[in-house]
C-alpha cells in the first residue's frame, strides 16, 4: 500500500550486495539504505543541512517516553512532563544529517509556543495511543486541522502518524489510519510502536527524517496511485539523456552507464535479468528488444515509491540536477562562464566532437541534416527549442531548409 510501512523482502538491483534468490519476493532497482550511507550527503538536497522533528499529540500518549527510549535504549520508569530538545549528530544517523528532536507538552507550553514549533519543524509526528480510541479520533478532529490552520490549507509539511503502546493490545489501528491517509495528503506514513518494548522506535525517527529528505508529495499522487506529472517529465528527460542511441530503449550498456552515474556500483547480469522480468510481468511494453522502454522506466519508479523506496528515485533526480520542487536551478541551466578581460571564447576540439556526436545521434535517417522532428528530439532535454525558421536563412541547409552538419556547427560557433 502506498505510504504504508510494511515488511517486504526485496532485492534492490542497484545494490552491490546480492540477495539470495530464495529471499526475493519483489525485484526492484534500488539502493539499500545502509549501503548508500557514504553517498547520502551528495544525493540529498544541499539546502537541507539538518532535520527538525516535532512530536505532538494528546497527553499520556507517550511522546516523551518515545524520545527517552530512543536516547537511553530502555523504557524510562520516571517520565518528566516534557523532554528537552535532543540533537542527534550526523555520524550516527543513516542519512548523515544532524537531527533535532523536539517534544511538546500541553501542560508546560502555550498554544502560541505550539504554533511556533509547528512552523519551525521540518516534520510533525502526531502520537496517539492505540489503546485509547479518543486519541486516534483527535488526529482528524483536532491535530490535522490545527496544522492546516497554522500552516495553511495546502501546506506541504510532512506528517507521520505514530501509534504508541502496541504492547498493550492485540490488534492494529492501521485500517483506520489508512483512511486518514487518503483524506489528508500531508500524512507521509504511519508506524505503530512501543516505547516500553522499544518496538519500531528507531524506525519511527528514521521514517521522520526520510520524510523530510525524500518527500513523497513531489513524486506521487495517492488518489491516482501514480507519479506526479512533474515527476514523469523529469524522469522522461533523464531517460532521453541516457538513451544514447535514441532508439527509445535503455539497453544493458546504457543501463550500466545510468547505474554507475547514480549509484556508483555495477549491475550484475543476473540483476539485469531480474529487473526486466519484473517489468515485463507487470508493465505492458515495458521491455522491448531486450531493453527497458520509457514506460518500463516510469513503472519502476512508481514501484519504488509505492514500496517506500523514495530515496532511490530522489537519488536519480538529484544526480541529474533536480531540486526538491523538481526544477532545474539557474546555476545548472545557465552555469557561470568567467571570461578574463581581453579574452574571447571559442569551441575547442572536444566541444566540436561533442556537438557532432549529438547531431549524429539525432539524425535518425542518416541524411546529414536535421529535420524539424529531429531538431525537436535533439532539444527535447532542454527547457525550450532555441532555433526557429530563421535558421534556414543564416546557415547552410539542404534544399528543403533542413540544417546540415556544417550549418549546425556554424550556429554553435557563432553562439560560442
Amino acid at each position: 500500500l502506498p505510504r504504508f510501512t510494511e515488511t517486504v523482502s526485496l532485492i534492490y538491483l542497484f545494490n552491490p550486495t546480492q540477495v539470495p534468490i530464495a529471499e526475493i519476493s519483489v525485484a526492484m532497482v534500488g539502493i539499500d539504505s545502509q549501503s548508500d550511507v557514504g553517498n547520502s550527503s551528495r544525493t540529498r538536497s544541499s539546502r537541507r543541512d539538518s532535520v527538525r522533528i516535532l512530536l505532538v499529540g494528546d497527553a499520556n500518549t507517550g511522546k516523551t517516553s518515545l524520545i527517552l527510549s530512543l536516547v537511553s535504549e530502555e523504557f524510562p520508569e520516571r517520565v518528566p512532563p516534557r523532554a528537552e530538545e535532543i540533537t542527534i549528530p550526523p555520524d550516527v544517523t543513516p542519512e548523515k544529517v544532524p537531527t533535532h528532536i523536539v517534544d511538546y507538552s500541553e501542560r508546560e507550553q502555550s498554544k502560541f509556543e505550539l504554533s511556533e514549533e509547528l512552523k519551525a519543524a521540518d516534520v510533525v509526528c502526531i502520537v496517539y495511543s492505540v489503546e485509547e480510541e479518543d486519541t486516534l479520533d483527535r488526529i482528524s478532529g483536532y491535530w490535522l486541522p490545527l496544522l492546516r490552520s497554522t500552516l495553511g490549507e495546502n501546506h506541504e509539511k510532512p506528517v507521520i502518524l505514530v501509534g504508541n503502546k502496541v504492547d498493550m493490545v492485540d490488534y492494529s489501528t492501521m485500517e483506520i489510519v489508512l483512511e486518514l491517509m487518503v483524506e489528508f495528503s500531508e500524512i507521509e506514513t504511519c508506524v505503530e510502536c512501543s516505547a516500553r518494548t522499544l518496538k519500531n522506535i528507531s524506525e519511527l525517527f528514521y521514517y521522520a527524517q526520510k520524510a523530510v529528505l525524500y518527500p513523497t508529495a513531489p513524486l506521487y499522487r495517492l488518489e491516482d496511485r501514480d507519479l506526479t506529472d512533474e515527476c514523469k517529465r523529469s524522469l522522461t528527460r533523464i531517460f532521453r539523456l541516457c538513451d544514447e542511441d535514441c532508439d527509445g530503449i535503455l539497453n544493458d550498456p546504457e543501463l550500466n552507464v545510468f547505474q554507475e552515474r547514480c549509484f556508483q556500483s555495477p549491475l550484475m547480469p543476473q540483476a539485469l535479468d531480474e529487473l526486466k522480468q519484473v517489468v515485463s510481468r507487470n508493465c505492458t511494453d515495458g521491455v522491448q528488444g531486450g531493453g527497458l522502454t520509457l514506460r518500463g522506466f516510469l513503472f519502476l519508479h512508481r514501484l519504488f515509491v509505492q514500496r517506500g523506496r523514495h530515496e532511490t528515485t530522489w537519488t536519480v533526480l538529484r544526480r541529474f540536477g533536480y531540486t526538491d520542487d523538481l526544477k532545474l536551478p539557474a546555476e545548472y541551466l545557465v552555469p557561470v562562464l568567467r571570461v578574463p578581460p581581453g579574452c574571447s571564447t571559442e569551441l575547442n576540439h572536444a566541444g566540436y566532437l561533442f556537438l557532432t556526436t549529438l547531431f549524429q545521434r539525432h539524425d535518425a535517417d542518416g541524411d546529414g541534416c536535421l529535420s524539424p522532428a529531429e531538431t525537436l528530439s535533439l532539444f527535447s532535454t532542454c527547457p525550450l527549442v532555441p532555433w526557429g525558421s530563421e535558421l534556414s536563412t543564416t546557415v547552410r541547409t539542404n534544399t528543403v531548409g533542413y540544417v546540415t552538419l556544417q550549418g549546425y556547427l556554424a550556429q554553435w560557433t557563432l553562439w560560442t
